[in-house]
């Protein structure tokens, strides 16, 4: 098994360290991610200008750009072969509810995904790296299993794994979860630089808003370690007769519009 690790915090996070040394022991591994923080960088790419790839004395290799970029240049020509799994993080906090939108953690893995390799996106529930062992140690016990039942390597699929920052002996079992919703973010903090101009900082995240039993919030607040499949799809599905109804409304009346000689506005 040959196992592509990415993150966003950073080649020297303590999430990536630990999750390399667990992946290790149980298959072939390559670190490729992010030079700098990349935090709330999502499925970006640097397309105007160039990335550099640099070797840590670890071996990890890291690239001045995105998540997404690391993964991206690591399955277009700079690993040399097609890994059979993609594993992003550990991330340093929650990656739960609206978060996924955001998150550079589920970028990199979404971005194997959109390759055509499973993947997976690991995050601790609280920030701070506490129990960052079990956590790595459990990531390990899930690719295993994966592995085992022959789901690695395969056709792509795309996981969401929010980890409890707990023990491992006090870990409860992996439960499937829907995403919750956030509240909205807080407000912007504004601050005055040196030089007197005004500067905008992005208020912190919203608390949980939707709770309820099934959600990614509600498993982790339990103690259990949620998993959530996801996909790229957006189309909004439920509401696709709507808006062919509505389309067809404003065809009907532009084209009224146009022979009676009234513009729609």
């Amino acid at each position: 098994m040959k196992i592509l690790i990415s993150n966003d915090d950073g080649y020297q996070a303590p999430g990536i360290v630990a999750l390399y040394e667990a992946l290790k022991t149980v298959a072939e591994v390559e670190v490729v991610a992010p030079e700098h923080n990349n935090s709330a960088k999502s499925n970006a790419l640097t397309l105007h200008s160039p990335l550099y790839v640099q070797t840590a004395q670890n071996g990890f290799r890291y690239v001045n750009g995105t998540p997404a970029d690391c993964v991206h240049i690591a399955l277009t020509g700079l690993l040399g072969y097609r890994p059979d799994l993609v594993v992003s993080g550990i991330n340093n906090g929650a990656n739960m509810g609206d978060d996924t939108i955001y998150s550079g953690t589920v970028g990199a893995a979404m971005e194997g995904y959109l390759f055509g390799v499973p993947s997976i996106a690991f995050s601790q529930v609280d920030k701070g790296w506490g129990e960052i062992e079990a956590a790595a140690q459990k990531a390990r016990e899930i690719v295993q299993q994966m592995h085992i039942k022959d789901l690695v390597g395969q056709a792509p699929w795309l996981l969401n794994i929010n980890i409890p920052n707990l023990p491992l002996q006090a870990l409860q079992p992996l439960r499937l979860c829907r995403l919750g919703r956030r509240h909205a973010a807080e407000r912007v903090i504004v601050q005055e630089s040196p030089r007197g101009e005004t500067m905008y900082w992005i208020g912190a995240a919203g608390s949980a808003k939707d709770d309820a039993e099934g959600t990614d919030f509600h498993a982790t607040a339990l103690g259990h370690v949620a998993v959530t499949p996801l996909k790229v799809d957006l189309t909004d599905h439920e509401n696709l007769v709507y808006w062919a109804q509505t389309a067809a409304r404003m065809v009907a009346s532009a084209a009224q519009g146009v022979l009676t000689g009234k513009t729609i506005s």
